[in-house]
């Protein structure tokens, strides 16, 4: 790790440390990086919530999930060292007047261990409590830049719509510049999405390919068996539409379609994903109309399953989409003519992200049609499983001309290799200072325009919203945009 002490935080505040995403990601995560000798020599955690837990009942119950989530490295020595960083602090964040302790807390540091006072605070809260906590940091002199560094790093959803996004963005703004607001979104983190960068433009092979000329079209699904639970109030909120396309889907198309930017430094990066979203044609009637299929889950053939509007807190006559297909494409030189698909769903027979490359058949082939010749293939897998394959069509061993399709493949994580837990790796990257895997504002605004636009449209004119059994492959509907007949959505 580079020598980084003057840009690194000796104090990490995480607001809402009683929560399931501090207990299941952030403790494992910081644990992780503690056990590997990542976090700074110079560094202590403030967990802040509102349950009145004693400090040593805090740590009891951060150890149990250590136990259960940090990828089976709880250690029960390595433990004790990591239980010594971090201590418990009840706080009404709500209230500006209980803001004193925290203050308090951080001198005592300050003066212990003789710390900068760099500062990164962690909202693990809900999304109206972001700029109450920034407010009222502000306030108590907690913000106070002539004294070190101060970051602050916010989960998603940032914002409910466009409008709420902009208030928020205005709030924090005032408080903390663009440099020191990471905006967090934990695809970013997974290992696989950081190396198809790696992938296009580490191999030459493969970049000079890497468009309109060779490409046929572009998959990108990221679906889930699972329903959507005891999330019902947060879903009929969002839909499918703002949990997942706004965010991590368009993530994902900006990634594999942005342009090899003039480095590998932070903004240079995000200039060229903001520069794909902004080719993405104007959303309209007419293109919500033909290229967007949105549907919601019933029961599964057993009637085991529940139906969405059966789902505990959603609207027996909700019409929130649990699935939602796209089709669009990028207007600049590289994509022209090139469709992109994306999927995006619950309650689909598998679980898997992942993004499929279609190359064009050549003009002339050899092997006819006879041989069922399969198109050659690129397939980033993010999830479950990391892996790259390559689909090739070969000649099957014996005296038969038969062609038949193999793969190779290469798997990240087949073979005892642990990958980092996405919150691992961007924990690491704020703490560093790093924010080319967090969410610049403009990409954020562009974003939900584009998702906003859409949604004004469903609900201002008749746009069907179908339905699909649980556990099947998604509403039939999303077939008919696909460009060209036979052509098929993968599956692997």
């Amino acid at each position: 790790m580079k020598d980084l002490k003057n840009n690194e935080p000796n104090i990490f505040v995480i607001f809402g440390s009683t929560g399931d995403l501090t207990y299941r990601k952030l403790m494992p995560a910081l644990y992780n990086l503690h056990i590997q000798n990542l976090l700074p020599k110079d560094f202590s955690v403030i967990c802040i919530g509102r349950r009145d837990f004693s400090n040593e009942d805090y740590k009891e119950n951060v150890k149990k999930s250590l136990n259960k989530f940090s990828g089976n490295t709880f250690d029960e020595g390595k433990w004790e060292k990591f239980s010594l960083i971090f201590n418990y602090l009840k706080l009404d964040f709500v209230n500006d007047k209980t803001y004193g302790s925290l203050k308090n807390s951080i001198d005592i540091l300050c003066d212990k261990y003789k710390y900068q006072e760099n500062i990164m605070y962690y909202m693990a809260v809900a999304p109206e409590y972001f700029s109450v906590i920034a407010e009222n940091l502000n306030k108590n002199g907690l913000v106070c830049k002539e004294k070190g560094i101060k970051r602050i790093i916010i989960e998603k959803p940032f914002g409910e719509n466009l409008k709420s996004a902009r208030e928020l963005n205005e709030k924090i703004t005032e408080i903390f510049t663009e440099k020191e607001i990471y905006r967090i979104d934990h695809y970013l983190g997974k290992e696989m999405i950081q190396n198809i960068m790696a992938i296009r433009f580490a191999n030459p092979i493969l970049e000079s390919i890497w468009n309109n000329r060779y490409i046929d079209n572009i998959q990108i699904t990221s679906n889930e068996s699972l329903g959507v639970l005891t999330r019902g109030r947060y879903y009929e909120k969002s839909g499918a539409l703002k949990d997942m396309l706004q965010n991590h889907m368009l993530q994902l198309l900006t990634l594999i379609a942005m342009e090899p930017p003039t480095s590998l430094d932070t903004e240079s990066i995000r200039d060229e994903k903001v520069k794909v979203l902004r080719a993405i044609p104007k959303v309209d009637e007419e293109f919500v109309k033909n290229n967007i299929v949105r549907a919601q889950y019933l029961e599964d053939k057993g009637k085991t399953l529940k139906a969405y509007r059966d789902e505990e807190n959603v609207s027996k006559d909700s019409n929130v989409e649990t699935f939602v297909a796209l089709k669009c494409f990028i207007n600049n030189y590289r994509w022209t003519g090139v469709p992109f698909y994306i999927r995006t769903g619950k309650r689909i027979s598998k679980k898997i992200t992942e993004v499929v490359i279609e190359f064009k058949n050549a003009p002339f082939v050899l092997y006819n049609n006879e041989n069922n010749i399969q198109p050659n293939l690129l397939v980033i897998r993010i999830h479950p499983d990391e892996r790259i394959f390559l689909n090739l069509n070969v000649k099957k061993q014996g005296n038969e001309n038969e062609i038949i399709p193999i793969q190779m493949d290469f798997c990240q994580n087949c073979h005892s290799v642990v990958s980092a837990e996405a919150y691992e790796k961007l924990m690491y990257d704020a703490i560093r200072g790093d924010s080319t895997l967090f969410t610049r504002w403009d990409e954020t605004e562009f974003s939900w325009k584009f998702v906003e636009k859409i949604s004004d449209i469903w609900s201002k004119r008749d746009i069907p919203l179908y339905t699909y059994e649980s556990l099947s492959n998604g509403p039939e509907e999303m077939n008919e945009f696909l460009h060209r007949k036979n052509m098929k959505w993968w599956d692997f």
